[in-house]
């Protein structure tokens, strides 16, 4: 394996010129450096990065911490963080939490010991609590999760107002008895819970919800035990789409079909949601959008320390689709009764 002093050797340079070439430093004329890159392509060589890093103190690398990467919404955002670390030639260290607090400290941890440039941080609720971005040695953004008090740089979506317009769209369509259920890992799940309550009591009705682990096999348990029960809810409303997912689930199970006996709705507007018949109604939330944003915002942090903290609250479109069709004067009248 070619070494940094072969290179030299091959352009007749010194090992000083190659790594002022390969460090893209100035001051290096041009025909230096084209002998060096020449030399490098010819002899394979490939520099000892870890080596450089305890050099300069200095990496090339962001981490990436997300809380499940099963959840579609984690892979979108991770795409779009990858897309753009690429193209400012950094590379990002993926680690999935799992949704446990001692993981997630784990790989903080590991940012630490990587020396990485900054973390884009999915936060648990329990991580939330407390946080403090001055207790990492590192820029931190919070990405889709983060409490209004929190004094550090995050991409949010605007939860309460999208879980407010969902739950109005059921209310004027006629389904008045609705549950929400919701993750309790993170704030995204209670801040869409305290926009659907606002909802809900806005037009006068009982707030019904149950709160659970975010996931598929968690929230079509719940579904199945509730749907057991006499009366039927009129909707059944998600506040991920895992837990969507363990919804329709649910009700495919108990044969119970939406919207003629029970509507559905929740958020995100993934492919399989568009595949049922006839369709469920989400909110669309712009991922890529997101995670661009999120590393965007922490590229910013690591050319200027000392900016004042920002925040950037997107805001979700509602897909309305015949899970929650408008119902008719006789079904609704039934229903209230």
């Amino acid at each position: 394996m070619a070494q940094i002093k072969d290179v030299a050797k091959q352009a007749g340079v010194s090992v000083a010129s190659v790594s002022r070439v390969l460090a893209g430093h100035a001051g290096v004329s041009e025909s230096i450096r084209q002998r060096v890159l020449a030399a490098v392509q010819e002899l394979e060589y490939r520099p000892d990065l870890a080596a450089r890093r305890l050099r300069s103190r200095q990496t090339d690398t962001i981490g990436l911490i997300v809380s499940d990467i099963r959840n579609p919404f984690f892979t979108e955002v991770s795409r779009a963080v990858e897309d753009v670390a690429y193209q400012h030639r950094l590379r990002v260290i993926l680690c999935n939490a799992d949704e446990d607090p001692e993981k997630e400290a784990l790989y903080l941890d590991l940012m630490r010991d990587e020396n990485v440039r900054g973390v884009i941080l999915s936060p648990t609720f329990a991580t939330l609590t407390g946080f403090r971005s001055h207790d990492y040695p590192f820029p931190v953004v919070l990405v889709d999760r983060c409490d209004r008090d929190t004094a550090a740089d995050a991409v949010v979506l605007d939860n309460i107002d999208a879980a407010y317009r969902l739950t109005t769209h059921l209310i004027e369509n006629g389904y008045r008895r609705n549950i929400f259920f919701y993750g309790t890992t993170s704030a995204t799940g209670r801040q869409r819970h305290e926009g659907y309550a606002t909802a809900m009591a806005a037009h006068g009705l009982e707030v019904h919800a149950e709160a659970l682990p975010a996931t598929v096999d968690r929230a079509r348990a719940a579904a199945r035990e509730r749907l057991r029960r006499r009366p039927l809810p009129d909707a059944l409303v998600a506040s991920s789409g895992l837990i969507l997912l363990g919804l329709t689930e649910a009700l495919r199970e108990t044969r119970i079909r939406f919207p003629d006996s029970v509507a559905l709705a929740g958020f995100d507007d993934l492919p399989w949601t568009r595949l049922v018949e006839p369709g469920i109604t989400v909110i669309a939330q712009p991922i890529y959008d997101i995670g661009r944003a999120a590393i965007e915002l922490l590229l910013q942090r690591i050319a200027k320390p000392e900016q004042a903290v920002r925040r950037v609250v997107l805001r979700g479109e509602l897909v309305e689709r015949g899970s929650s069709a408008k119902r008719t004067g006789a079904t609704a009248s039934a229903s209230m009764a």
